[in-house]
């Protein structure tokens, strides 16, 4: 066991939304300082997967477990704990456009605060704070940032900021949900490189979404594949077959697969 890092585990867990199944009876478990890429079509419940172990999505059936707790049976004030140490970062990155980078940054720690002390540290931030943003933008690569305005950048940069913000929060695992989407991929590349290589150095768990296949293949050593819903494979990269990869993404059969509607 790697010591700060996080331990996940799903048992049978299902969620649904409006009567129709997002997730069906998903069993998983991520050790310590793991890294693994979950891959699968659009709509294949990567996001909701990811939204139950960062405890922002309870199960409908099953359970969740973050570091060997049940997450259902923790106070409101344990589960935001738990939350504080899982980084996030959004497809859509979920950045304040009109803020500094610093701004955006620095709010990866306002969930360990109070409202009061969470508007203080936005308008007038320490010292040590800015110095420790800073030091995590040069880690990114943009580190010549720090006062510019987020919607100033570039997309390959924001997602940078965001990976930052993450950063900030000290996490114990990194949860990425396509991080690479709107990139090129040279850039897509390099930004896969550089989270596989801050989880490694940090020691920390890392779990990301991701629908380039080339990618993952080459970044994580386990893949977990999904299919309207459901685990269809979960093993280490060099064991999945390319028959596989090419069956999870074909649209041949898939109505036989896909979550029946909850009544």
């Amino acid at each position: 066991m790697i010591p700060g890092s996080a331990a996940f585990e799903l048992h049978g867990a299902g969620v649904v939304f409006s009567g129709r199944a997002a997730l069906t009876e998903a069993s998983l478990v991520v050790d310590p300082g793991e890294a693994l890429a979950l891959v699968g079509p659009s709509g294949a419940g990567k996001t909701t997967l990811l939204r139950l172990l960062n405890a922002s999505q309870a199960p409908t059936s099953g359970s969740v477990c973050v570091d060997y707790e049940r997450l259902d049976a923790l106070s409101p004030e344990k589960l935001r704990a738990v939350r504080t140490r899982i980084g996030f970062v959004h497809q859509d990155l979920a950045l304040i456009p009109n803020y500094r980078v610093l701004s955006n940054v620095i709010a990866g720690s306002l969930g360990r605060m109070g409202f009061v002390a969470s508007v203080r540290t936005m308008l007038f931030p320490r010292r040590a704070a800015v110095e420790r943003a800073a030091a995590i933008l040069e880690r990114v690569g943009i580190g010549e940032k720090l006062y510019q305005r987020t919607d100033s950048l570039s997309g390959g940069q924001r997602q940078r900021v965001a990976l930052a913000r993450a950063l900030f929060q000290e996490p114990s695992a990194l949860l990425l949900d396509e991080p690479v989407s709107s990139v090129d991929p040279a850039r897509a590349r390099d930004m896969v490189e550089l989270v596989a290589d801050i989880s490694r150095e940090r020691g920390i768990t890392l779990v990301v979404s991701i629908h380039d296949i080339e990618l993952a293949r080459a970044y994580f050593p386990r893949l977990v594949g999904l299919r309207a819903g459901r685990v269809v494979f979960d093993g280490p990269t060099g064991s999945i077959a390319p028959r596989d990869l090419s069956a999870l993404y074909s649209l041949e059969g898939l109505d036989r697969v896909e979550p029946a509607r909850i009544p």
